[in-house]
């Protein structure tokens, strides 16, 4: 993509966020021609190395031959609730999965886990579930669905009325404060790093399976 595309992408960007906010929500700038609303509901992924699993028929031996199981997770999609005063989320999602030894009808069952964080590196919750995969006599792939909720308190996900008025207020020309950008003032960057939630969905794997995911 050439400059001229990005630029061009960038301000459509920021076009389309911009009409997509309501009276009274916060838009923030993150950089030329990139916007982003404030919003109580958190974000929802996947951690780095923990959307796929890898399960082997005989303990300690990991190479390509002691494969039993792989499954992924895959189709993560959100919705959410803010109308209340505690916000509510729900993810779903697939795990397919894919099994060497096709003899026999079998039942694998995934353990997984969801994990509200705040400001990145807090732990509000986490939960572990189990999504149940069906193989058929003869059958090499399965596919399963699972799905999980979790409440953050709105307050929580808001912004102190001072910070806010501290980022919103107008300033004129000349005034010592005009030239200052309010978003890189350490205590509003805390601030806003307190309200910012995310949902996180993936494998509970073993320090042997994380490991494995990080190095294949």
């Amino acid at each position: 993509m050439n400059f001229r595309n990005r630029a061009l992408w960038a301000l459509a960007a920021s076009a389309l966020i911009a009409g997509c906010a309501k009276t009274g929500d916060l838009v923030v700038d993150q950089g030329v021609g990139i916007s982003a609303v404030l919003t109580a509901c958190p974000a929802v992924g996947i951690p780095d190395f923990t959307g796929d699993i890898t399960q082997f028929a005989t303990v300690g031996d990991r190479t390509a031959g002691n494969i039993d199981v792989t499954a992924a997770i895959t189709n993560l999609r959100s919705t959410c609730n803010e109308t209340g005063e505690r916000v509510y989320t729900e993810a779903s999602f697939d795990v397919h999965a894919r099994r060497s030894d096709t003899r026999g009808a079998r039942t694998v069952r995934l353990p997984y886990f969801v994990t509200v964080l705040r400001g990145g590196t807090s732990v509000v919750s986490k939960r572990v579930g189990t999504v149940t995969l069906t193989f058929a006599d003869g059958q090499e792939r399965a596919r399963g669905s699972a799905r999980a909720g979790s409440y953050i308190t709105k307050a929580d996900a808001s912004l102190p009325p001072d910070i806010r008025t501290q980022i919103t207020k107008r300033r004129k020309p000349g005034d010592p404060e005009a030239a200052l950008d309010p978003l890189t003032l350490p205590e509003v960057k805390a601030a806003i790093a307190r309200t910012r939630f995310e949902m996180l969905v993936g494998f509970q794997l073993t320090e042997e399976q994380l490991a494995f995911n990080a190095t294949k």
